[in-house]
């Protein structure tokens, strides 16, 4: 999973370094960013790049989002997923009512979310649940779910 963006010249006018752009005009979380910078997933013209550093109009900035999370806090559970939507970026299912979106004490492996990470293990997918809606217990709905997302907030 790549993101591709080219500097424009107003971001040359607007931000002083490649960190502040990713920060403001391409709102990627700080957690997600120390993690990005960590794992050299950041290409400023084809070469790994220091954020603090400045850039051009034109130059090409790349990231780059095939890294390993940590998902070992949600227990995989083989489920039927009623999927609506795929893509490299988000999953969308169809949630029964009689279910619950996230694991708990009382859904500690039969949650949504335990389907999703049996999945996600499935097609070697090695990240975080993140669902991006809250459906009640009883609710029967459509469900999003990031693959990756620019925001680190997860299950």
């Amino acid at each position: 999973m790549k993101l591709s963006y080219k500097i424009k010249k107003e971001d040359k006018e607007k931000y002083e370094n490649i960190h502040s752009l990713l920060r403001n005009e391409l709102s990627i979380s700080n957690r997600l960013l120390i993690k990005l910078i960590d794992e050299n997933c950041i290409t400023l013209n084809g070469s790994i790049c220091d954020t603090r550093n400045s850039f051009e109009i034109n130059d090409t900035l790349i990231i780059t989002f095939n890294y390993s999370e940590d998902n070992t806090n949600v227990v995989p559970t083989k489920m039927d997923l009623n999927i609506v939507y795929e893509d490299e970026w988000l999953l969308i299912v169809n949630k029964p009512a009689g279910i619950a979106i996230h694991p708990s004490i009382l859904h500690y492996a039969d949650s949504l979310s335990n389907g999703i990470k049996f999945y996600f293990n499935s097609i070697n997918l090695p990240k975080k649940i993140r669902p991006v809606n809250r459906l009640d217990f009883n609710t029967s709905r459509i469900s999003y779910f990031c693959k990756m997302c620019l925001y680190s907030r997860s299950v």
